[in-house]
């Protein structure tokens, strides 16, 4: 087989997360602070449209779902901080929602995802916001809502300064939602997020038409 000269290509990952002031500090403090676990509680709820279920993201087979649409950058910020897995149980996964347990070297996480408008918090609903978002460490609330706006162009930044990410650095968070896709939900007791339990909602795409 010919050897190929002069061809040097690499595979940047966008882990914008990593890049973020808020969480940068989170990693910071988690790294000085010499403790050997701590809880966490990931919430992320996000609306979607009609167009999102009627989309390929709305097919599981072509998107992987609702754990790799919307959950995939904050599963590589928890590993990133709290190092690998040790655990991974899924409690829920469905259409719009998905919750689980991941133990970590360094925390154990319940997390809860969704794309449901109706499972956002009433006060956040009715200040006319449709994203909400919240990391708790050890029951402290780490402020991280802002400054999303930008961590593309600082990823785009810090490729160009020759510190971007590598394919390496994304695949235990790729491992994770091929876990979370393929794995038969648990029953959900035991270390579970509180939202996990909440009803789902009776129309078939959870929007308002």
């Amino acid at each position: 087989m010919g050897h190929i000269t002069g061809f040097h290509k690499k595979n940047y990952s966008i882990l914008q997360l990593r890049l973020h002031p808020g969480i940068t500090a989170l990693k910071r403090e988690i790294d000085d602070s010499g403790r050997k676990t701590y809880d966490v509680d990931l919430t992320y709820l996000t609306s979607r449209g009609y167009w999102y279920f009627t989309s390929c993201k709305g097919d599981v087979a072509k998107s992987g779902g609702v754990a790799t649409n919307i959950g995939i950058h904050f599963f590589d910020m928890l590993i990133w901080i709290f190092g690998e897995v040790k655990k991974n149980i899924v409690h829920l996964h469905t259409h719009d929602r998905a919750a689980g347990f991941l133990e970590l070297e360094k925390a154990n996480v319940k997390w809860f995802l969704s794309v449901d408008h109706n499972t956002i918090p009433g006060e956040v609903r009715k200040a006319g916001q449709r994203i909400y978002r919240s990391i708790r460490v050890n029951g402290k609330k780490i402020e991280f809502c802002d400054g999303f706006g930008d961590l593309h162009t600082a990823s785009y930044r810090h490729i160009l300064d020759g510190k971007g990410f590598g394919l390496k650095d994304a695949k235990q968070s790729i491992q994770i939602v091929h876990e979370i896709r393929n794995a038969k939900p648990d029953s959900i007791k035991g270390e579970y997020h509180p939202l996990a339990k909440l009803p789902l909602t009776k129309h078939p795409f959870n929007v308002d038409l």
